[in-house]
């Protein structure tokens, strides 16, 4: 049991965080819950396991003190961390005059911001151990430019982070052993919509079968990137 992986997530409370959280669960790793509803967090840990299978801390991943005390309160719970899934984020109604600019920002912080701190936090822990992988979540919002939408440039600027981080640690660091797959899901059935678009999207479980997909390659085998999109949506 010791042994076991651990996979840290954030935006672990709902949707896409919480069905890779089972799922990953079922298949033997040890989950780190990370979100800002901790009430939510604790009931995912419940049905995990409890302690010995997950841990559960609130967490935003805008602030760097917090995400700092996820990162070590895993390594003092577990002691190890092998895959890390930055998937916290939220969106935007479309239009250059929707919105506030303290939605904005709030929006910006946590989508691009968020991925970086989560980086940062965790990048020295794999180093160390020379092994590991992020996860990160795009959109295909991050492949096409979306009239009106700021979220859309966030999701471009994930797709950026994502790609440097893989450089840097094939570049800079001579690094081959830390994998990094960028996830850009389509359309999905999830809490982010305020009106839910049911059986026209992807089920969160969908995309978690897409995250577990990458986490089971060889370790010689670098998953840059899944593109998943409903069946039905055209762009």
């Amino acid at each position: 049991m010791a042994d076991d992986p651990v996979l840290l997530i954030t935006g672990a409370s709902s949707g896409i965080g919480e069905a890779t959280a089972l799922q990953a669960a079922e298949r033997g790793y040890r989950i780190v819950l990370g979100a800002r509803r901790k009430g939510e967090l604790e009931r995912i840990a419940r049905g995990i396991g409890g302690p010995d299978r997950a841990l559960a801390r609130r967490c935003d991943v805008t602030n760097w003190a917090d995400v700092e005390g996820l990162v070590e309160a895993t390594m003092a719970h577990f002691g190890r961390i092998d895959a890390v899934f930055a998937n916290a984020g939220f969106g935007a109604t479309r239009g250059f005059l929707e919105e506030s600019p303290e939605h904005w920002k709030a929006m910006i912080d946590t989508n691009v911001l968020g991925v970086a701190l989560t980086i940062r936090a965790t990048l020295p822990i794999m180093l160390d151990a020379e092994r590991g992988h992020y996860v990160i979540t795009g959109s295909v919002a991050g492949r096409r430019v979306l009239p009106g939408s700021l979220y859309s440039a966030t999701k471009w600027a994930v797709g950026a982070i994502s790609e440097a981080l893989r450089q840097e640690l094939r570049q800079m660091r001579d690094n081959d052993s830390i994998r990094v797959t960028l996830l850009a899901p389509g359309m999905v059935d999830t809490p982010f919509f305020d009106n839910r678009p049911g059986d026209r999207a992807l089920a969160a479980d969908d995309v978690a079968r897409a995250v577990i997909y990458a986490l089971d390659q060889p370790a010689n085998v670098d998953v840059n990137e899944i593109l998943v999109r409903p069946s039905g949506q055209s762009a």
